[in-house]
C-alpha cells in the first residue's frame, strides 16, 4: 500500500530561519531516490541543494520558484511503495496525496536517510519543532483560518492549485495571554515600528514562534486593507527636527526613475546584522600608520625560497593571532542576557569576501594553530567557494575575530561595523609608497594605515591601543613574531 511522506524545509544552521525556492530540480510525478536533491534554495548564506531522505514518486511540491519558506514548512511529498488499487504511486493526484495518513502527519514507515546536509542532517525533524498551536481564549467562536509562515501551495507543472490571502494570517480573535515568543528582537521592533500588535498573531515556528516572515505577511494584509499602523487613508508622517509632522510617502513602485531593491538574501541578512551590531555594540575606533617594507620583503624572501606562495593576507591573520594571544579580551564577545564577557580560548578568523551576491565572512577554523602556508591555502578554498556561492552555513559562522582586508578596494582606511556577535575587528588599507622618516632619514617606504574598530563594554582604550600597537610592530619588524613561534 503506497505512503504519501512530507518532506519539509529541514534546519539550516544558526540564524537561518527561511530560505527562498530558487529552482526546483524535480516535477510532479517524477521518481527521486534516497538523497536525490530536489530543490535549490537560497539562504542568508548561501546557495544550497536540498537533498530528499525519501525515494519514491513526487506527488506534490509547495511554493513556486522565487517563494520564501521557512524552516518547517512543506516542501514537498514523495508517494512510496504500491497503492491498494495497483496504480503506480505517481498515478495518485496531489489533493488524494495531501488527504494520505503521512500528508496528514501520521507516523511515516521510512525514517529520514541520515545523510548530511550542509553540516545538518535530513532525518525527520525532531519532535520539538512540531507546530504547537496556542490556546484559545474565545472557543465560542471559531478563529480565522491561519495561512503558513509563507506560501504553502501545491504547486504542479509550475502552476498553483490554489491561492490563500495573506490576510489570513491575522487572528482576530483569541489573543493568547502572556507574554509573546518571537523569534529575535528585530522581528519584535519590526512589528512595534509598524504599529503590529503580535497577540494577534499566529506563530509558525515551533511551539509557535513568531517569525519574520509571520511579520512581514501580517503587514502586507494590513497594507492591502488600508491599516498598516494607522487609521485607514491617513497618512504616514515623520517629525523634522522642528517637530511638525509632515506627510513622507514612499515612492509607489513604478515610478519613473526609482527602482526598488527587496532586502532578501544575503543583502537582507548582512543589513539585519549590521543593523543589530550598530544598535548593541558601542564601537570605538583606533588606527594607526606603520611601515610595512619589511614585511614586504619577508613575503618576498619566503616566495623566493621555493614552496607554495604566501599571500600578504595570510601573513598579516599570523600576526592577528599571536596579537590576539596576548590581548585575548578581544576574542571575545558580550552575552547581554547574562551580562556576561564570553572569552575564547581558540581563535576562528573571519575575513570579509566581497561577492557577487553581496559581502559574506567565511570563517577559517582554529586559525592560531595554523602556519603561513596553511593560512594560504585556506583563504585561497574559502574565497573561492564565496565567489562560486557555494559556502556551507558552517563555512559562515561561528567566527571569534575578524580580519578585514578592505586595501585591495584601493582605499587607505575605514572604520568598518562589528561582525556581530564578535568584539573586534582590524581593517587594512592598502600598502602603497609614502614618504617616511626612517632612521632619521626622510625616504620612502611601504605605508599601511591598520585600524581597530572594537567593543567598548569588553575593554578599554588601553588594551585595543596595545592590541594595535603589537599588530604594528609585528608589521614594521616581522622578527617580533618569532617570539611567539
Amino acid at each position: 500500500m503506497a505512503q504519501v511522506l512530507e518532506f519539509k524545509l529541514p534546519d539550516l544552521g544558526e540564524g537561518l530561519t527561511e530560505a527562498e525556492i530558487v529552482r526546483w530540480l524535480v516535477e510532479v510525478g517524477d521518481v527521486v531516490a534516497v538523497d536525490q536533491p530536489v530543490v535549490e534554495v537560497e539562504t542568508a548564506k548561501a546557495m544550497v541543494d536540498v537533498p530528499c531522505p525519501y525515494g519514491g514518486v513526487v506527488t506534490a511540491r509547495f511554493g513556486a520558484e522565487g517563494t520564501e519558506l521557512p524552516v518547517g514548512a512543506p516542501l514537498l511529498t514523495v508517494a512510496v511503495g504500491e497503492p491498494a488499487d495497483g496504480r503506480p504511486a505517481g498515478d495518485a493526484s496531489p489533493a488524494e496525496s495531501a488527504e494520505s495518513e503521512g500528508a496528514r502527519g501520521g507516523t511515516p514507515a521510512t525514517e529520514g536517510s541520515g545523510n548530511v546536509l550542509v553540516g545538518y542532517g535530513t532525518a525527520e525533524a525532531p519532535a520539538r519543532r512540531r507546530r504547537v498551536r496556542p490556546p484559545q481564549t474565545a472557543p465560542a467562536t471559531p478563529a480565522a483560518p491561519t495561512a503558513p509562515a509563507a506560501p504553502s501551495t501545491p504547486v504542479a507543472n509550475g502552476q498553483p492549485r490554489t491561492a490563500q490571502p495573506a490576510a489570513a494570517r491575522t487572528r482576530t480573535l483569541g489573543a493568547v495571554d502572556g507574554p509573546v515568543p518571537v523569534i529575535s528582537p528585530l522581528v519584535r521592533r519590526l512589528a512595534r515600528q509598524n504599529g503590529l500588535d503580535l497577540r494577534e498573531l499566529t506563530g509558525s515556528g515551533p511551539e509557535g514562534l513568531i517569525l519574520r516572515a509571520d511579520v512581514e505577511y501580517a503587514l502586507r494584509a494590513a497594507a492591502a486593507q488600508g491599516r498598516t499602523g494607522t487609521t485607514a487613508g491617513e497618512p504616514r508622517t515623520r517629525t523634522d527636527r522642528a517637530g511638525v509632522g509632515a506627510p513622507s510617502p514612499a515612492p509607489a513602485a513604478g515610478t519613473p526613475g526609482v527602482t526598488r531593491v527587496p532586502l532578501k538574501g544575503i543583502r537582507g541578512a548582512v543589513a539585519d546584522k549590521l543593523s543589530r551590531s550598530r544598535t548593541e555594540i558601542p564601537d570605538a575606533t583606533c588606527w594607526v600608520d606603520a611601515d610595512a617594507t619589511e614585511l614586504m620583503r619577508t613575503r618576498a624572501a619566503m616566495n623566493a625560497a621555493g614552496g607554495p606562495k604566501i599571500s600578504v593576507i595570510a601573513l598579516l591573520a599570523r600576526v592577528c593571532t599571536a596579537a590576539l594571544a596576548r590581548f585575548p579580551e578581544l576574542n571575545s564577545a558580550v552575552d547581554t542576557e547574562a551580562r556576561e564577557i564570553v572569552q575564547y580560548g581558540d581563535v576562528h578568523l573571519g575575513f570579509a569576501a566581497q561577492t557577487d551576491r553581496g559581502l559574506v565572512v567565511p570563517v577559517v577554523r582554529d586559525a592560531h594553530t595554523r602556519g603561513a602556508e596553511s593560512l594560504t591555502a585556506e583563504f585561497a578554498r574559502l574565497t573561492e567557494a564565496a565567489r562560486t556561492g557555494t559556502l556551507t552555513p558552517a563555512e559562515l559562522t561561528g567566527g571569534t575575530f575578524t580580519l578585514n582586508n578592505y586595501g585591495v578596494f584601493g582605499v587607505d582606511g575605514s572604520t568598518p561595523i562589528i561582525n556581530h556577535p564578535e568584539a573586534a575587528m582590524l581593517g587594512v588599507g592598502r600598502i602603497v609608497p609614502k614618504p617616511w622618516v626612517h632612521e632619521g632619514e626622510l625616504a620612502v617606504r611601504q605605508v599601511v594605515q591598520l585600524s581597530l574598530t572594537f567593543d567598548h563594554r569588553v575593554c578599554d582604550g588601553g588594551t585595543a591601543g596595545g592590541f594595535l600597537r603589537y599588530v604594528a610592530d609585528c608589521v614594521e619588524q616581522p622578527a617580533v613574531l618569532l617570539r611567539t613561534l
